[in-house]
């Protein structure tokens, strides 16, 4: 599932260019300053690469670049849940205009150059000119041998993390034991003054209505009685009696209407009304009698009532909040005091960072072991992998030290080491190793460990510099080795290289009306013979140097490839 297909539009100085790419090992040649890398380039910004104005084309509106792969089976899952096609093609795309603005799509959905980067790891192990250099940084040697040993980081720098956590929360109790007591202290008075009260949900609208109630208990006592009076004639200002009670009068005017309904059928209508009403004047007597005898006015508990409205009242000022709020104040107070008291309690705060730091060295103490089984058989295989760079009786070996302290990334420090020549002792690669070495060494190691990724395409920009002859010729062996198993674009100047590749790119500059293009074309047959000439002996081609092209070329057999050893092919995973 390799790179399949580029389009480049309006990038740098390429005008259009689309290309087709195969599997296996090619090359991309060319004379300095034709623009070689671009392609490279323009494979990087596609992948994530931060954008920028320059890549314009002079006169062009905006850059375009597009990228097609197949889509590798480890992507599906991340295509489809970042919301993107997971079709058999994976179709990248990126667009730069000339204010360093860029849009970017995945399978013709938009996309971020994050979700671009995180494509790219998955999709592409670039190998720079430069990176030698990265065998002097703590960090990328670490990562080289993690590589190597397989080791995945990711639950070592969680279990770190958590107890970091763990230490600061026990240094911070420590330094704030004073603070936190006082606010300790300062929370319990408050929640006990709160607890004297003991407010309740909902439980000062009921106390309002409550009060209300028991304020006006006298009037309404009054009310009723006066209407129970009223109702039965038992009104003591009256001297009229029973008989002239409501409830009575409505009987006798109903009776007397009853008598004389046969000779008035309106009558009948007449006293059906007064028999309903004389029925709900019944009823109302009956329960005003019943609210009387419920109702007894309690001025204790209307005093309670005061005292209670009173408190509470007293303690919503002093907090300054509503007195609704109370109930919710004291479960908000009552919590925070739990909280200080877990942060105060320093024997559980020092169990749970040792805890937690037994966790993280254990896991530490694996990585570890798997660096230090891991680290002779790398240095075993690069080592192998120089002798046929052209550091006959050299040595390489990785260094794995314990560190004065803990560390986020174990308990190691990982240092690679060389030594140059035969009876030598190793010592750090860039105190003892020129610049052409550490170049080697770079390649020795990017070849040595180029298998253990997953990315399907291998891309070597100018990995070269500063080597030749029979040195150039066993790094393009290497190379088409290599490319036996996954794709590899290999940007070079050597001759020796090239004529190893399966397929070769020729790059040229070209000028149209005082505009310069760069142009891209695959070369064979005669014209690679050509250009492999002009690699070895500049412009002037000669028979000579002609001869000598159609020798490399022909020289290049697949069997040659088994002279390689397997040790500096292969992972040695351990």
């Amino acid at each position: 599932m390799a790179l399949k297909r580029i389009v480049l539009r309006d990038f740098v100085i390429v005008r259009e260019l689309e290309l087709e790419l195969t599997g296996g090992f090619t090359v991309l040649t060319g004379e300095t300053g034709a623009g070689k890398s671009i392609l490279i380039d323009a494979l990087q910004l596609t992948l994530g690469a931060r954008a920028d104005a320059g890549v314009v084309r002079a006169g062009a509106s905006r850059a375009e670049v597009c990228a097609e792969f197949g889509t590798p089976d480890t992507l599906v899952i991340w295509l489809e849940a970042a919301g993107f096609d997971a079709a058999p093609t994976l179709l990248l795309r990126r667009v730069v205009d000339t204010q360093g603005k860029s849009r970017a799509w995945i399978n013709g959905s938009p996309a971020t150059a994050t979700q671009l980067r995180e494509l790219g790891e998955q999709l592409l192990d670039i190998h720079g000119q430069h990176a030698w250099q990265s065998l002097t940084r703590a960090d990328s040697v670490r990562r080289l041998l993690d590589a190597y040993a397989g080791n995945n980081l990711k639950n070592l720098n969680q279990l770190w993390q958590v107890w970091r956590d763990a230490h600061k929360r026990l240094q911070d109790a420590r330094g704030a034991q004073v603070s936190l007591q006082s606010e300790r202290e300062r929370l319990s008075w408050q929640i006990n003054e709160l607890s004297k009260l003991a407010p309740q949900d909902g439980e000062w609208d009921d106390i309002n209505s409550r009060h209300a109630h028991l304020s006006n208990a006298q009037a309404l006592l009054d009310a009723a009685t006066q209407a129970l009076s009223t109702l039965e004639g038992n009104d003591k200002s009256s001297d009229k009696g029973d008989d002239h009670s409501t409830v009575s009068q409505l009987s006798h005017a109903m009776d007397a209407l009853r008598r004389h309904e046969h000779l008035e059928p309106q009558f009948r209508e007449l006293a059906d009304v007064l028999a309903s009403s004389l029925a709900q004047a019944e009823d109302a007597t009956h329960t005003l009698h019943q609210y009387l005898r419920r109702t007894d006015l309690d001025t204790e508990d209307v005093a309670d009532l005061d005292e209670r409205m009173g408190l509470w009242m007293s303690l919503a000022r002093r907090y300054r909040r509503p007195p609704e709020d109370l109930h919710g104040l004291l479960n908000s107070w009552t919590q925070e005091l739990v909280m200080l008291d877990a942060a105060t309690d320093l024997i559980a705060l020092e169990q749970a960072e040792k805890r937690t730091q037994a966790q993280y060295l254990t896991e530490a103490k694996l990585v570890s072991k798997s660096r230090i089984k891991a680290a002779p058989k790398l240095s075993a295989a690069v080592t192998e992998a120089m002798q046929d760079l052209g550091m006959k009786g050299g040595r390489f070996a990785v260094s794995v030290q314990s560190l004065p302290e803990l560390g986020q990334l174990g308990l190691d420090a990982v240092e690679f080491l060389v030594a140059g020549h035969a009876g030598h002792p190793p010592r750090p690669v860039g105190k003892v190793a020129s610049g052409g070495e550490l170049s080697r060494i770079a390649l020795a190691i990017a070849v040595t460990t180029s298998q253990l990724g997953s990315a399907p395409t291998l891309i070597f920009d100018e990995v070269d510099s500063g080597i030749g002859g029979a040195v150039a010729e066993t790094v393009g062996k290497l190379m088409r080795r290599l490319g036996a198993h996954r794709q590899v674009l290999a940007v070079t100047h050597l001759p020796q290289v090239a004529a190893c590749a399966d397929q070769q790119l020729l790059v040229s500059k070209q000028s149209v009306e005082g505009n310069t293009f760069s142009t891209l074309q695959g070369v064979s047959g005669e014209r690679r013979v050509k250009e492999i000439a002009r690699m070895l002996g500049g412009e002037r081609l000669s028979d000579t140097t002609l001869a000598h092209a159609r020798e490399m070329l022909s020289n290049v057999q697949d069997d040659v490839l088994n002279e390689i050893p397997d040790v500096a092919m292969q992972g040695n995973r351990p």
